[in-house]
Formats: structure tokens, C-alpha cells, sequence
């Protein structure tokens, strides 16, 4: 789940993490009178769920309230397009107003899980306020990595080293030793997938301070943390992901595509998207409907699929295990006839079932081609495609 800048700034905080002095408003009078507060000269900062704002005219220096003001009611209610989001753009319903410093350098430092070891890892660079994958493609050696322990965390000296590392004036070691480990503990103790601070700057007088923060939360553990529940902004979502989530579907809209995709298993669904670009398609979607969907669940996730208005035929790709194969047949039928669907439908399903699901899926009236297995699929797709090409 990711959340806004100014609420995991609100993290940070409580962990003693130095940031710069801020206010969210919400509309152009409020960023006027934080202005006021802070000093006059600040950053205005769209808050949207999105990298790359300041290239975009998301995030501007303004040197007075009344300019802050000016570009708080710009940025406000317009919607930001980047390159990290579609084409629709996310709206822009808060602005951030921070304070300004006076910078020496610039430091990158963020904390992940590594998957090949199974803990986490801070990546620390001299390179900050650059796209850390452009440091990671250009000037690899400028990356600098240091894994924590599962058991018993990120030590001090290893916070040290990547200090260290960084290259701080000696009179910011043990500030810099001891934001690493706070940051470690907000990862770890939030059940965090990425913190990232870029930049984490040095100012003229030697002090650290965290600049930009970026907090995304593991889904998963969020039921261990009904505070952090709350940061969620729905707003910030695609609206069919936002109906995936309410029905508790692995769901991610994908720009361009052209095949809507429906699977049971997050590796199924992989090889799916995979084996649908090897024949000269793109996914519309990623889907997975879950090992124990009910038809319920299975109806709303046809009907989100039915509604992008991008998808031009829809892949069923099952391998019924927990979810029986004739349960998902009566749920597509049912979503279909309900929606009036139209759409070339290319079904494979094997595993429990899958014979009665098959009949069921026959017999409903629809415009169904069944295969024996994803390659067989692919082939049939691969034909509906070029037919729809043809006929356009």
C-alpha cells in the first residue's frame, strides 16, 4: 500500500527521524498561511502517489506565501500525469509546504527486501536526488548495500559503515549512524516493503535531514496495523483497482493491453501475461482471482475486466485446486449474461472440475473457445487476435 509524502513524513517523525518543517493543505488559503508560518520562501509539493512529480511541475519553489498560495490553487484539483502514471493521471487533492534548506549534498538511502536472501537491505549512494535506477545503470559501484539480520536487525557498526560510506563530515557520523537505524526500525517495525529518503541531504551546517520520504506497506501484514489501514487513499487508485481491492482481488490495470486476463495463482497469472506477449499481445491486466474464490468474487472480477475498455478479448487461464472449476464457470456465466457480454472468450481449465466446468461453460450461449492447456490458449488467442485485426 503506498501512502503520501507528508504521512510518512508523520512516520518518520516518531521515530526520530529529522525532516524538514511542513504542513498539508488543502487549499490555496491554507498553503498561504503555512507559508506565513514556515518563513515565506518554501517547496509546494503535490502529494500524489507518483515519482517523478518535479519533472512534471509537481513540486515548485515559490518565494513568498502569496506565490505559495498561487501554486497551491494550480496544483489543486488538476490531475498530475508522469511517467509513473497513466495517461488519466492522479489527482492532486493536498499539497505539501516545507520549509527550505540550505543544502551541501546530496545522499540516497533506502531500505528493501532482498527476496534472494529473504531479509532486508539498505542501499546507500553518494548519488542522491537522481532516480536511484539510473545510479544503478550508470555507476553501479556508487551503490553501496548492507543486509540486516532477520533476528536481530541492523547493527551499529553496520549502520556506521554505511555513514561511512556516504562520505558524512565526521560531526554528522553519529546523526547519520543513528537515522539508519531509526529508519531500520521503521521498516521493520511497520512492516514496510520500501522506505526511501531522496534525498537525504547534508545542510551547510552539518546536519542530516530527510528531504523526501517515500513509505510503501506490505499488504499483507496490514492486518497488524489498523492505524496504518487508515492512510490509505482510495483516490490515488485506478478505479478498477479500487474495486479489485473491496473485493479482496490481486488486481493491477496494465496501460495498452488488449487481452483481459483472469487466473487463479500470482505465477499462473505471471506466465499468463508472459505466454500473451510471446504471441504479439500485450495483458490488459494482471488478475488473480485467489485459490479460494467464490462465485461471488469470481462475477465481480469478470465484470472489472468487462468494464476496462481497453480489453478486446478476455484469457481464463485456471488450475482448480481449492477453487473448483465448475464454481468459476457459473460465476462467468453469470457476470457475462448479466453484462450482456459480447467479447471472444479463450477458456483452458484443468485440475477439479474442470471437465463440469467445461460443460458448463459449452452449454452457456457465449462466445467461449475452450483449449486444453495455456499453449493451446495462446494459439486460439493468437487467431480471435489476428481475425479481430482483420475485420478492423
Amino acid at each position: 500500500m503506498n501512502i503520501h509524502e507528508y504521512q510518512a513524513r508523520e512516520i518518520l517523525e516518531k521515530y526520530g527521524v529529522p525532516t524538514p518543517r511542513a504542513e498539508v493543505a488543502s487549499s490555496g488559503e491554507e498553503a498561504e498561511e503555512i507559508a506565513t508560518r514556515i518563513g515565506g520562501r518554501v517547496v509546494v509539493k503535490a502529494q500524489v502517489h507518483a515519482g517523478g512529480r518535479g519533472k512534471v511541475g509537481g513540486v515548485k519553489l515559490v518565494d513568498s506565501p502569496e506565490q505559495a498560495r498561487e501554486v497551491a490553487e494550480a496544483l489543486l484539483g488538476s490531475r498530475l500525469v508522469t511517467k509513473q502514471t497513466g495517461v488519466a493521471g492522479v489527482p492532486v487533492e493536498k499539497v505539501m509546504i516545507a520549509e527550505t534548506l540550505d543544502i551541501k549534498d546530496e545522499l540516497y538511502l533506502s531500505i528493501v527486501i532482498d527476496g534472494d536472501i529473504g531479509a532486508p537491505v539498505v542501499m546507500a549512494s553518494t548519488e542522491g536526488g537522481v532516480e536511484i535506477e539510473e545510479v544503478a545503470e550508470n555507476t553501479p559501484e556508487k551503490i553501496f548495500r548492507v543486509a540486516g539480520d532477520p533476528l536481530i536487525g541492523l547493527t551499529t557498526y553496520h549502520a556506521r559503515d554505511i555513514a561511512l560510506a556516504l562520505g558524512v563530515p565526521a560531526e554528522s557520523l553519529s546523526a547519520t549512524t543513528k537515522l539508519i537505524i531509526d529508519l531500520y526500525r521503521v521498516f521493520t517495525e511497520n512492516d514496510c516493503s520500501l522506505v526511501e529518503i531522496n534525498p537525504l541531504v547534508i545542510t551547510e551546517d552539518n546536519k542530516i535531514v530527510a528531504l523526501d520520504a517515500k513509505i510503501t506497506l506490505e499488504d499483507d501484514a496490514l492486518f497488524r496495523h489498523p492505524d496504518l489501514v487508515d492512510l490509505r487513499d482510495a483516490n490515488q487508485q485506478d478505479p478498477l483497482e479500487r474495486r479489485a481491492d473491496a473485493a479482496d482481488l490481486a488486481y493491477v490495470k496494465l496501460e495498452g493491453g488488449r487481452v483481459g486476463c483472469m487466473v487463479n495463482g500470482a505465477g499462473l497469472a505471471m506466465a499468463t501475461m508472459d505466454i500473451t506477449k510471446t504471441i504479439g499481445a500485450s495483458p490488459a491486466n494482471f488478475l488473480d482471482i485467489g485459490g479460494s474464490a467464490d462465485q461471488e468474487r469470481i462475477e465481480e472480477a469478470f465484470k472489472i475486466i468487462m468494464d476496462d475498455a481497453d480489453v478486446e478479448i478476455i484469457l481464463v487461464n485456471l488450475f482448480a485446486g481449492i477453487a473448483r472449476a465448475d464454481v468459476v464457470a457459473q460465476g462467468i456465466v453469470a457476470a457475462a449474461k448479466e453484462t450482456n457480454a459480447q467479447l471472444p472468450m479463450v477458456v483452458t481449465m484443468r485440475g477439479t472440475n474442470a471437465e463440469e466446468g467445461a460443460r458448463i461453460l459449452g452449454e452457456s450461449g457465449l462466445n467461449i473457445t475452450s483449449a486444453p492447456d495455456l499453449a493451446g490458449a495462446a494459439d486460439v488467442l493468437k487467431q480471435i487476435l489476428l481475425e479481430l485485426e482483420g475485420a478492423s
